[in-house]
Order: C-alpha cells, then structure tokens, then sequence
C-alpha cells in the first residue's frame, strides 16, 4: 500500500464511489469505516463532487478513502418523504445550469423555478438555458422574449441556445470553461446533445446521460461528474423533483426569489408571506411590472405545497 492520494468525486452506486486523480486516472473506491457529517442525517457521506484522500492497493487496484475535504456547497433531496435524511445530491457546485425548452418538450416554469430556488438556498449562482430554438414558431419567441425577460429582470444569467444551429455554443462552452456546473432538464430538453456539441469526446448517450437511477425500498437517485476537455466539469442530476423545497419554511420562500429578496425589507410587516398582506412591496412590485406574474404563481404554488 503506498501513501494517500487525493482526487475528485466522479460517480457513486452504491458502495463503490469512482474517484478521479489530478492525472485523469479513475480509481474504484470504497469507503474506510463510518463517516459522519456534522450537523446533517444523510443517506451518503460521500457525494460527487467530493474531494477525498484515498489509499490505492496496487494488487487489488482498487482504493479506499480515509478523508473527506471539508465541503464549501452541496445540494441536498430527502431520501424519502417520511424520513429526515437527506441525501446529498453533489457537492463544491461553482454553478446550476437548467436547461430548458419551449417547445418538444415545452418545459415547464414550475420546475425552473423549483429548480432556482434550490439553488438559491445552497447559494449557488444559476444559469437558465433556453434550447432547441430552431424548432421555435411566432408563438414560442413570443414566449422566449417573455420568459428571457422575466428571468434577467429577476437577476438571473440567460442563454439561448441551438445545436443544429450552432447558436451560442461558444457561450454556453464559456460558461462551463473551469467550473464545476450542475445541470439539469427535463428529457427531451437536448442536455446530452448540448454537452456533447461543446465536447464531442465525451460522447453521452442522448437521454440516457441519466443512467444511475435505481428503484428500490428507497429510490435512490445518483448524479454522475463528467470531465470536459476544455477545462470543468458537468455534473448531471437525475430526478429534480424530489429534490426542491427540501428544509423551507414558509418564512424562508420569499429569500429564494432575488426580485423578492432585494424588496422584502420594504414590507410592512417583516414576517410578511407577500399573499395578501396590508403594505407588502412585493405585491407592489408585481402591480408594477417589476416583478412577472408567473415567477409571483409558482412562488404561491410552492408556499402552498410546504
């Protein structure tokens, strides 16, 4: 046995975690003993994107990790819906990437938004991604224009994109450029044939990027971490809805709306749920066209669900 290696977190099923090296060698690993993470019950003490030590026998080949980095983010679901665990998603995210689509299939504002905020409440900075617009008509830019609008008015970075069309792919291959980039969309979106305009080496299977998702007592979700030739790394998220609106109180909601955030201090009352309250500047706001209507009928639609 020679001494400790350290390397990055690339996939996980089950026991066995494939942990990569600085030289882009992968090692199967197992993990050394109990580990326990402070202050948080969780399904999986290690998560991709974790950065590890670990010991190599070279007669076996295979590794086990003795330490785990300290974390600067991770993004957590529940394990299942009575338990408290959680299971952790993927850790050290520089940013989240949702990747959408207005048309075959038209995704939906409430998983975008279920998706941001998430984000929002591990302090990840996110990107939404409008694809396939090639096949958009008069109806789906009139839309586009909308919902690009309402994002940006919201803080939020956008782009719009086109694989057969080549539209944006230096940007969307800038934005990935040395980042650790969470992504995620609904199937069909155009994900993998998106990564894979920007890094044809990686050749991901289109719809099947998504291949660790196992059904069993608990449905286990598991990400997995591909690194790109360019420099960065994608990691692709399975299972999204499982994994919004996980410890929210009703208080916190408005926080993970930045149109909200920067006018909540102005409200009359600070436990203020921006419903229907006397004197709440978010109201206002959406009176105002400064907030969209339909950013303002997701955030009802999740207050409700919690």
């Amino acid at each position: 046995m020679n001494g400790l290696k350290k390397g990055k977190v690339l996939r996980s099923t089950g026991s066995w975690y494939a942990v990569m090296d600085s030289g882009g060698n992968v090692v199967e690993c197992k993990l050394k003993g109990k580990f326990r993470i402070r202050g948080i019950r969780t399904t999986n003490p290690v998560a991709v994107g974790d950065v590890v030590e670990y010991r190599v026998d070279e007669i076996q080949g295979t590794g086990v990790i003795e330490k785990i980095h300290e974390r600067h983010n991770y993004i957590i679901r529940k394990a299942t819906k009575l338990s408290k665990a959680v299971h952790i998603i993927a850790a050290n995210i520089d940013q989240a990437v949702v990747i959408a689509s207005l048309t075959m299939p038209r995704t939906p504002t409430g998983f975008i938004d279920r998706f941001l905020t998430t984000a929002e409440a591990y302090h990840i900075p996110s990107v939404v991604v409008f694809n396939k617009y090639d096949l958009y008509g008069e109806k789906e830019m009139d839309l586009l224009e909308y919902y690009a609008g309402s994002y940006k008015m919201a803080g939020y970075k956008v782009l719009i994109t086109s694989v057969p069309d080549k539209l944006q792919l230096d940007g969307f291959k800038n934005m990935l450029k040395d980042k650790v980039s969470l992504l995620s969309g609904q199937s069909g979106v155009g994900k993998s044939a998106l990564v894979n305009a920007v890094d044809p080496s990686l050749d991901l299977k289109v719809g099947a990027i998504s291949m660790y998702h196992k059904k069993g007592k608990h449905t286990t979700t598991f990400a997995e971490m591909f690194p790109l030739n360019f420099g960065g790394y994608v990691i692709d998220t399975p299972g999204i809805k499982e994994f919004g609106l996980v410890e929210f109180e009703k208080s916190e909601l408005g926080q993970r709306f930045p149109e909200f955030r920067e006018r909540m201090q102005n409200c009359r009352f600070n436990n203020c749920l921006h419903v229907d309250e006397p004197g709440c500047a978010v109201i206002k706001a959406l009176e105002n066209g400064e907030i969209s209507p339909f950013r303002y009928e997701n955030y009802l639609k999740m207050l409700n669900y919690l």
